[in-house]
């Protein structure tokens, strides 16, 4: 990857983006299948009744507690990639990038406080949340996840998909997923169960690229 800047900080930007990518797709990811699990998705198969499960209110608390965290490397990893392309990048591209980015995070934690709220309804032990609390809570948390969370994703993906094409840093192979990833997030996201686990899929996938390229450059510079 290129250096836009001399300077002991700029070389370990790299390494930097990459762990944060990785560790916020491993806390997103384990959110996302934890919230699956507790709050389910589905009709025919979905009751307030259910919830009444040690096993779902338990995976849902674990789900809210790991979101902060996922929110804190995203943000980490988004602004590591802004201070490595640095003076080079786009302007347009970079504030859509970066615009995306905090409205991601801002709608990503809108979604756990509606999944939080079905855990806070006011109900006695054993059981179920009135139904109408019920419904509203969990199709809020589905909706902001789902259908606007993983639009802000996909526009995330994109322009730093369109970036790292044009200053050359990001491989074809993983340009190209990038963009399958933005029509699985625009299209499917909403319609398709756990379609928005392909968001830190490709997360994964960038921060060990950017890890990778981080640790070749510096060990071409002790050589």
């Amino acid at each position: 990857m290129r250096e836009n800047a001399p300077g002991h900080s700029a070389l370990r930007t790299p390494r930097a983006a990459g762990l944060a990518g990785i560790v916020f797709a491993l806390l997103l990811a384990a959110a996302m299948v934890l919230v699956r699990l507790g709050v389910p998705e589905g009709a025919d198969t979905v009751t307030a009744r259910g919830f009444t499960d040690a096993g779902h209110r338990d995976a849902l608390r674990a789900a809210l507690a790991l979101v902060p965290f996922a929110g804190i490397f995203f943000l980490w990893f988004l602004g590591a990639i802004r201070a490595h392309v640095g003076a080079v990048e786009d302007k347009f591209l970079a504030t859509v990038f970066l615009g995306s980015g905090l409205v991601f995070t801002a709608t990503l934690f809108g979604a756990a406080a509606a999944a939080g709220a079905v855990l806070e309804v006011a109900h006695p032990p054993g059981v179920p949340p009135l139904p109408a609390a019920w419904d509203f809570g969990r199709h809020l948390a589905y909706t902001l996840m789902t259908g606007y969370a993983m639009r802000m994703a996909a526009v995330f993906v994109s322009s730093l998909s369109v970036m790292g094409h044009r200053l050359g840093v990001l491989p074809r192979p993983l340009t190209i997923a990038g963009f399958v990833t933005v029509l699985v997030l625009l299209f499917a996201s909403s319609n398709v169960p756990w379609a928005e686990l392909v968001f830190p899929a490709w997360s994964l996938l960038t921060g060990l690229h950017i890890l990778r390229a981080g640790s070749r450059g510096r060990g071409r510079d002790a050589g």
